[in-house]
């Protein structure tokens, strides 16, 4: 079980980092006006969305404790960040201020996971 939780733990990075780094490849853009939600950042955000429900769901099977109100708050952040970029993944131009949140709220994200003990 041990194996299968580290296996999800690793999707769970791979699709923050999916949407971090698309964030952090549109800096230059954000400073022009021309940022964009990329693909990437879609997938990343539904990666996180459906490891983080497994890896709950796993935990709690394996009898672990799970700090619910942590996981609530990383799940609503999520949720939020998952909503604006999906409605505005298809604009061609995002306001600065809409795609800095996308960023903070990404980043607040990890520092919860990794700071909230």
């Amino acid at each position: 079980m041990d194996v299968l939780i580290h296996f999800f733990v690793g999707l769970h990075i791979i699709g923050i980092a999916a949407l971090l780094g698309g964030f952090l490849t549109q800096m230059k853009a954000i400073g022009q006006g021309t940022a964009r939600f990329v693909p990437g950042m879609l997938h990343g955000a539904l990666t996180m969305l459906v490891t983080g429900v497994a890896l709950v769901g796993l935990h709690q099977a394996h009898g672990y404790p799970v700090n619910t109100v942590k996981i609530g708050v990383k799940l609503a952040l999520l949720i939020v960040i998952l909503g604006l970029v999906y409605v505005k993944r298809d604009e061609e131009r995002i306001d600065k201020g809409l795609f800095g949140l996308v960023g903070l709220l990404t980043t607040v994200n990890i520092f919860i996971a990794v700071l909230w003990t």
